[in-house]
């Protein structure tokens, strides 16, 4: 449900600073008790900012072995230290991105082959975006007490307490409450929760329409083909979107490209455009900007994938 942006945690030690800070933390762990809750608080806080690491990677299959270790080191500090906000926050945006680049994107490729497998895998993708999703909710607790059961009574409502240093949280958890949603069609329990995903993401673009040079209006290019009770076309309010992602990204990034295609030009079964905008997804340079290179490489995959079902998405051949 819309492109995925490697993100991570505002921060500004470069890599090598942060690799230092892991070694060294480490290494402090298994010392006295203040010493260890120390050393826990500064390890989490080093690898909340370690996103940037991956987003410059130009090997998604390296990335895809590395993150699971990443993600369970996460998941054991927490154990540790479990209101440690950056911790939190590294868990709901880490597990989301894995899951969408490496589980959810592997079993759209296996459907054909092996639906039952397939099938499995994106079960296994809820389970992941939904996990991704509680750490996103317990991040924004820690700072609104009551805020889920308040979410839960109205969510417009509770979203209001939010500030613009909770925009980060509020993108991660809806984009992984989303995704969860997109495989839970039949559950409609899981249906039942959409405005409370609409009510975190748009909360999100009136406190900071430019975060993460365009993540939000990405999301809501996707998003908008589905939302209830939006004014006028769906596809317009996409499109709106999609010129506001390309405007912050700089033209740099192909995800929201993919993301038009597959969401709006499939619909309108526009053949050409969702050729020519795959193509232009292709077209973009990956190594311009390092920091989407990571992000890029996985949406272009999605974007040769996507073409190569071209006739399956499309009634007419468009010749």
């Amino acid at each position: 449900m819309g492109s995925m942006r490697w993100a991570a945690a505002t921060g500004k030690n470069t890599p090598r600073l942060r690799s230092l800070a892991v070694v060294m933390v480490l290494s402090l762990v298994a010392c006295g008790c203040s010493i260890r809750k120390f050393a826990i608080g500064q390890l989490g806080n080093a690898l909340a900012q370690s996103g940037t690491t991956f987003s410059s990677d130009e090997d998604p299959e390296l990335v895809k072995d590395a993150l699971p270790f990443s993600l369970k080191l996460i998941e054991s500090l927490l154990a540790e230290s479990p209101e440690h906000r950056g911790l939190l926050f590294a868990a709901a945006s880490g597990f989301t991105q894995y899951t969408y680049a490496f589980v959810r994107q592997e079993a759209d490729e296996m459907e054909p082959k092996d639906i039952t497998a397939a099938l499995e895998m994106k079960a296994r993708a809820r389970r992941l975006f939904q996990r991704a999703r509680n750490y996103g909710l317990r991040a924004l607790e820690i700072n609104h007490r009551g805020f889920g059961a308040a979410l839960n009574a109205d969510a417009k409502r509770a979203v209001k307490a939010a500030k613009p240093e909770d925009v980060p949280l509020l993108y991660w958890t809806a984009a992984s409450w989303g995704l969860a949603m997109t495989l839970s069609k039949q559950d409609m329990e899981m249906v039942a929760d959409q405005p409370t995903v609409e009510a975190l993401i748009d909360r999100a673009l009136e406190l900071d329409e430019a975060f993460d040079q365009g993540a939000i209006h990405s999301f809501l290019i996707s998003y908008e083909m589905v939302r209830q009770g939006g004014e006028g076309d769906p596809a317009e309010r996409a499109r709106r979107h999609f010129e506001r992602a390309m405007a912050l990204s700089g033209g740099y990034q192909a995800g929201p490209l993919v993301t038009l295609a597959e969401s709006v030009s499939v619909a309108k079964q526009d053949r050409r455009e969702f050729q020519s905008l795959l193509e232009r997804a292709l077209a973009v340079d990956v190594n311009a900007r390092p920091e989407f290179r990571l992000v890029n490489i996985i949406m272009q995959r999605r974007a040769r994938w996507l073409l190569s079902r071209i006739d399956e998405l499309f009634l007419e051949s468009g010749m």
